[in-house]
């Protein structure tokens, strides 16, 4: 084995859809730090594929036949704990994110998320770092004017993110180390920021995050 090949983050892949994991497999296979070791089409299909092959990530959707997958992540949290695991859904319930943590996942994923976050999520897990989706705190009726805002600007998990940086002072670089990301990515977050919140000027982001209560 190469130094370059070594270097590699090697992932097997488990969904029970086989058009989203050839579709995955397209999106990372000419990723030069990735490398797909192996898919699977159900849970004990992957259970049968660890026996042979432990990948530093297992990428796996929760709604799979024979052992869904937080059973499949609590298996792996305990018998391969080296195996960290990053769960891709189309569920976004806080209690499924919740569980998926309590079971030993590493990162939590809405399935419809772009493949720049997905491969930041992949960079940070194998880092030894967690990523979980941003959840503001719940007001006393189940819901907050923060919600409101975020739906109708649209802003991502990561975004908000951001914005509770920005918030308390965090210049652009000091974002991109807290984050483990390039300066570059958190410019590009930055501008889409404003440009949601048809904002012109720095200050005008700051004034807004004050007068919204972000």
């Amino acid at each position: 084995m190469t130094d370059m090949e070594e270097a590699k983050i090697h992932i097997v892949i488990a969904d029970d859809h086989v058009l989203f994991i050839d579709g995955l497999v397209l999106l990372l296979k000419d990723v030069n730090d990735i490398c797909i070791d192996d898919v699977a089409n159900d849970g004990r299909e992957l259970m049968d594929v660890l026996r042979h092959k432990q990948p530093d990530i297992v990428l796996l959707d929760i709604n799979m036949p024979k052992l869904n997958g937080l059973d499949a992540t609590r298996f792996i949290h305990q018998s391969y704990p080296h195996v960290r695991v990053i769960i891709l859904s189309t569920y976004s319930e806080d209690h499924l994110i919740k569980k998926a943590r309590e079971y030993g996942a590493n990162g939590y994923l809405i399935k419809n998320c772009g493949k720049q976050e997905l491969l930041e999520a992949i960079r940070l897990v194998n880092k030894g770092h967690s990523c979980f989706p941003y959840r503001q705190p719940e007001s006393q009726n189940g819901f907050s004017e923060t919600d409101i805002l975020l739906k109708q600007f649209k802003l991502t998990s990561r975004e908000m993110e951001i914005v509770q940086l920005i918030k308390i002072n965090f210049t652009n670089q000091q974002i991109a180390e807290r984050l483990s990301l390039s300066i570059y990515t958190i410019e590009t977050h930055r501008k889409n920021i404003m440009q949601k919140l048809g904002l012109k000027k720095p200050s005008e982001l700051i004034k807004f995050i004050i007068e919204k209560g972000l």
